[in-house]
């Protein structure tokens, strides 16, 4: 007999793949003048998704469709935080796109194709909507990069994201196909049922899947598309990538390793180990070589990617909690980041560079106080929320003693902080170089502003999250 699927369970993936084929019907009656609209519609449709998602959040998990998806409150969480993301990117983005020339209804029809591939992605609970969905939110992301038609950096960019793309899908897949083999099923619950852990080609898949996971993150040794990724792409486009996907890659990480493969566990926590060590090495140490800040922002998430699989090598309900923490207080502060190179940009001028924010107090007082609560927050210094997303997962690693791995993520934390000061050093005790005027859009400071001192607030009233995110994982 044939299950009756529950459509309640994926409402929110419905509603979104319906506004977003009727973002893309409106948009195709729009001019340049009326394009507004389309803008309008897209942030209009994510409010009306979150309160969906909102009111069907999951609690106690719902699997259907033939076991192919489940709703349960870890997915429910970072589709709202997901949701929120792509929200407040879509607001930094308008006057930046606008100003650009670039195609604003294409810009927000493929992030909002991309949202619902990682919508499905969370909800995956079987290899062929995991891998639906992985599709789905990368193909999107390759022409977002290009989307800056006359810059050669954006194409050179898009074109070695799309190629070290589809090489990682290849491997993600072939690890799938391998675990298939090994366990003859497709569906997450009977693959952790019949794994063993002595089984050759069930490891050997296993490798090949964590290797496409990490190709998702850009943790080290797969990160060679992260810096020029995050360059080449419009600095809006950046700060889409560095946000919701990053969620997204590290929940289908929890579903395939944790959910899928937990007979494994002491192989894969090893292999993460030295990832995680690799990333935090390389991440910090590269970074601080950099004199464009959005390379540096690219070294330093690859460090930040480290820093979050610490808690899945944890391996316990407090460690994955402390991941999803992690996860979610980088994207926010990340997106922040960007947002704010974003709004110092201007027509034929990127501020890029590390001159470029050099008395950036002097010129945007408060600006410069946001850009500074991100720093902090990436830094972890207290009381910004990074400092207690740091503290989770040393915390995680200890408590399954861990120490020396503890010791080493501490050492590397005190080595990252260095170039994220140095920044704070340029906008607060140089004089600017030019006094030029900054004028960003009254939606989009607003919209910074909230992401900024979100940081500050939740870092001085963390224990909200922290309950959340341990109440979700059973901790």
């Amino acid at each position: 007999m044939f299950e009756t699927p529950q459509f309640s369970a994926a409402l929110p993936e419905i509603f979104l793949l319906g506004l977003t084929c009727t973002v893309l019907f409106v948009d195709i009656f729009m001019t340049a003048r009326t394009r507004i609209i389309t803008y309008s519609l897209t942030q209009l449709s994510l409010i009306v998704l979150f309160v969906i998602t909102l009111m069907t959040f999951a609690w106690d998990p719902i699997l259907t469709f033939s076991g192919n998806y489940i709703a349960d409150s870890f997915s429910s969480l970072t589709k709202l935080v997901m949701i929120m993301l792509t929200f407040f990117v879509f607001v930094y983005s308008r006057s930046y796109i606008k100003c650009r020339n670039i195609t604003g209804g294409e810009y927000y029809i493929l992030g909002l194709f991309s949202l619902l591939g990682m919508m499905v992605m969370v909800s995956s609970h079987s290899f062929i909507s995991l891998y639906l969905g992985t599709e789905l939110l990368s193909l999107p992301l390759y022409a977002m990069v290009a989307l800056r038609r006359e810059s050669a950096l954006s194409s050179e960019a898009s074109l070695k994201y799309f190629v070290t793309g589809a090489i990682a899908s290849g491997m993600l897949l072939y690890g799938l196909s391998l675990l298939y083999g090994a366990t003859g099923s497709l569906e997450l619950t009977a693959v952790s049922e019949h794994l063993v852990a002595t089984d050759k080609v069930a490891i050997f898949g296993m490798v090949f899947v964590v290797t496409g996971l990490l190709f998702k993150l850009g943790a080290v040794p797969f990160h060679m598309w992260v810096p020029d990724v995050y360059h080449g792409a419009p600095s809006t486009v950046t700060a889409f990538i560095t946000g919701a996907p990053k969620i997204a890659a590290l929940a289908i990480m929890y579903r395939l390793l944790v959910q899928g493969m937990p007979s494994l566990m002491d192989s894969w926590q090893q292999l993460l180990i030295v990832v995680a060590i690799l990333s935090m090495f390389f991440g910090n140490l590269l970074a601080i070589a950099q004199a464009n800040v959005k390379r540096m922002f690219a070294y330093s998430s690859i460090a930040h990617m480290g820093y979050m699989l610490l808690g899945v090598i944890a391996a316990t309900p407090e460690g994955y909690a402390a991941a999803l923490l992690y996860g979610i207080v980088y994207a926010v502060m990340a997106v922040g980041g960007f947002a704010v190179i974003s709004m110092l940009s201007k027509v034929g001028f990127e501020a890029e560079y590390l001159d470029d924010f050099r008395g950036l107090n002097a010129r945007h007082p408060w600006l410069a106080f946001i850009l500074l609560l991100c720093l902090f927050s990436m830094a972890g210094v207290p009381p910004v929320f990074g400092f207690f997303a740091k503290l989770g997962v040393i915390e995680a690693l200890i408590s399954v003693h861990y120490v020396w791995l503890a010791a080493v993520a501490l050492i590397f934390a005190i080595i990252g902080a260095y170039y994220y000061l140095r920044l704070v050093k340029i906008m607060y005790f140089e004089e600017p170089s030019k006094m030029s005027k900054i004028r960003p859009a009254k939606d989009a400071l607003i919209a910074v502003s909230i992401n900024g001192l979100a940081l500050l607030v939740f870092g001085i009233f963390p224990s909200q999250w922290i309950t959340l995110t341990r109440t979700i994982f059973g901790a």
